[in-house]
């Protein structure tokens, strides 16, 4: 299996932590550049981005950020297929990594990644229903039905990887939101929790997708929107036919 550390460049107060990362993964591999969508031509952001693809439609514009780090999520599911590697170990720059945990959440993540696709190294609990698969010394192997967000640290299958690249060009969401919507990639992602992985973007340099501020009208209309999105998410999960253990994907795109 293949380590990839995404890290944006101009993000230099992160440089010690994506090698730090690398260095105590417990895998090979490599500093991943991030596409930088600030820096990106307008025309390659129209080019990868399209509007309502799938339901529910997202209700917000994407970010250059968020455009850049779904590019650079595909980036390394395309890479993969170049490489003999069974599976990629995606992490992203601003998580922290805690070994004594981390290891053994790989090792479960190892042996099911093949029946499974993709396994999150998740930062947070479970939300809703889920289904069990391994639980041991307080860490349990789960596929939630209402999938989590983040993209901090995952393992994802070579076929996995192809099949999420062929239903993302062009994509109308961010690369976590798009994975949640299992109705639609036919793929469930299952989570690692406790998985060793934190958030720690806060103790290094804040987020690197900039926020604009916004007016309290404009703030209000926001939370509304969320939460009629996601409302619909959770009733698409509930009727969702993608299989909770296993199997191939079967998207609808």
């Amino acid at each position: 299996m293949r380590a990839y550390v995404l890290h944006l460049e101009r993000a230099t107060a992160r440089r010690a932590n994506a090698q730090a990362l690398l260095d105590s993964c417990g895998l090979e591999g490599e500093i991943w550049p991030a596409v930088d969508g600030a820096k990106c031509p307008p025309e390659d952001l129209e080019n990868a981005v399209g509007a309502d693809l799938f339901d529910p439609p997202y209700p917000f514009a994407l970010k250059t950020g968020e455009i850049g780090c779904f590019l650079s999520h595909r980036q390394i599911w395309a890479d993969l297929q170049k490489h003999e590697a069974s599976a990629a170990l995606i992490i992203e720059d601003d998580a922290g990594l805690d070994p004594d945990t981390f290891s053994p959440a790989l090792q479960i993540a190892q042996r099911h990644i093949e029946t499974l696709g993709y396994i999150q190294f998740q930062t947070r609990p479970p939300k809703g229903p889920v289904t069990t698969l391994e639980a041991t010394d307080g860490m349990a192997l789960i596929v939630p039905q209402m999938s989590g967000l983040r993209t901090t640290a995952q393992l994802v299958s070579r076929d996995t990887a192809a099949h999420l690249l062929a239903l993302s060009a062009p994509f109308d969401r961010p690369v976590d939101t798009f994975l949640q919507s299992h109705w639609h990639t036919g793929l469930r992602p299952a989570m690692i929790y406790p998985s060793g992985i934190s958030e720690i973007a806060d103790q290094l340099d804040g987020s690197t997708i900039q926020q604009s501020r916004k007016s309290l009208p404009e703030r209000l209309s926001r939370e509304w929107h969320r939460g009629r999105f996601r409302h619909k998410v959770a009733q698409l999960s509930e009727r969702s036919r993608a299989p909770a253990v296993g199997g191939n994907p079967r998207g609808t795109a």
